[in-house]
């Protein structure tokens, strides 16, 4: 089941992202991970549009969206595979039409996963926080 953020949700998306970030940018240094924690808390969740997915009544894994660009796309590691993340951006794809995204160039789950879905490359960024590289993508036309 995907709805809508709570703010009783932080604590369980934080541990989320936690787990899933370590995987998809082990690059990041632990200074810059603490600072984007303590910016999803302050900034991020209280600012994007966020929808939840649920297990069991469990959050397994969030979409943080500002307008049609997805801001943060966290699964718990053990749902990997299983069509979760997908299922996320359909709900967003249902409600907002095409997407856009910036991801890091070296993130080796996101990356593949927004090709595989249908992303193509439009740009590229960095992320001012760590100098690391980005591109920025958005959804090919039907």
């Amino acid at each position: 089941m995907i709805r809508k953020y709570k703010t009783d949700d932080i604590e369980a998306l934080i541990d989320i992202w936690d787990t899933a970030d370590t995987l998809a940018h082990p690059f990041l240094s632990v200074e810059v991970r603490d600072q984007v924690r303590k910016d999803m808390r302050n900034i991020y969740f209280p600012n994007a549009e966020t929808w939840v997915l649920e297990d069991n009544g469990v959050p397994v894994g969030f979409i943080a969206m500002i307008d049609t660009e997805i801001g943060g796309l966290f699964l718990a590691p053990s749902q990997h595979g299983k069509g979760m993340g997908r299922q996320m951006v359909d709900h967003v794809v249902a409600l907002k039409g095409p997407l856009t995204v910036e991801v890091f160039k070296d993130n080796k789950i996101g990356l593949p996963f927004y090709e595989r879905y249908g992303f193509a490359v439009t740009g590229e960024g960095m992320f001012e926080a760590s100098g690391d590289e980005t591109l920025k993508m958005a959804m090919l036309a039907p």
